[in-house]
């Protein structure tokens, strides 16, 4: 556990004060260049997987024993969030939903820090999240590990240090792009061309 403790002491010694939403680890996770455009210009544009995906939370079915879109922050982790479904009837069970049939790297990690949310907050350990995936209507039972934790926080102080000045480089996989809602803002082969050698 030494790594947690000499990353917190890191966050905390001249940083960015500013909480990290939840939800931009992911989004980080998926492209910075994306999350740069969603924090300093705040261009969500709206797509058709947004828009189901939007739908798909909005139609979540209700069961006793559950907290729905539970908030929680934490100055001491740095972060803020909102659970999509705490089940309460396994312990504290953060459980997100995503759309389409699988689930990447990037949601494992945003599970992580929800379930460090969860786990501050009840003060009890959360060993396990699930994502359920609208695809295939299956739940995908997650172990909360601390190569996942030491992931949450190296992504915390990445964020911290993002400057409205500086754009990130383009995404390594340019299909990410064409399921991007920010694609229209950020204009990643018109923009290539026109930033040239400064990418």
């Amino acid at each position: 556990m030494k790594f947690l403790w000499v990353t917190i002491m890191n966050l905390m010694s001249g940083w960015n004060d500013e909480l990290v939403n939840v939800s931009d680890i992911n989004q980080f996770l998926y492209c910075p260049r994306r999350l740069y455009y969603l924090m300093f210009y705040q261009t969500q544009g709206i797509n058709e997987y947004l828009a189901d995906g939007r739908e798909n939370h909005a139609r979540q079915s209700r069961r006793g024993g559950w907290i729905r879109e539970m908030y929680i922050r934490s100055d001491g982790l740095h972060l803020h969030g909102k659970i999509d479904i705490v089940d309460m009837n396994n312990g504290f069970l953060p459980i997100e939903r995503k759309h389409g049939d699988r689930f990447f790297d990037n949601d494992l990690v945003q599970l992580c820090a929800y379930a460090m949310l969860l786990e501050e907050f009840s003060e009890k350990p959360v060993y396990k999240g699930i994502i359920y995936l609208y695809g295939t209507g299956k739940r995908h039972e997650i172990r909360i590990t601390d190569e996942l934790k030491e992931k949450v926080y190296t992504v915390i102080e990445d964020i911290g240090r993002m400057n409205p000045d500086l754009i990130p480089d383009f995404v390594d996989n340019r299909n990410k792009c064409k399921k991007c809602s920010v694609l229209l803002y950020c204009l990643p082969n018109e923009s290539e061309i026109l930033e040239g050698d400064n990418v």
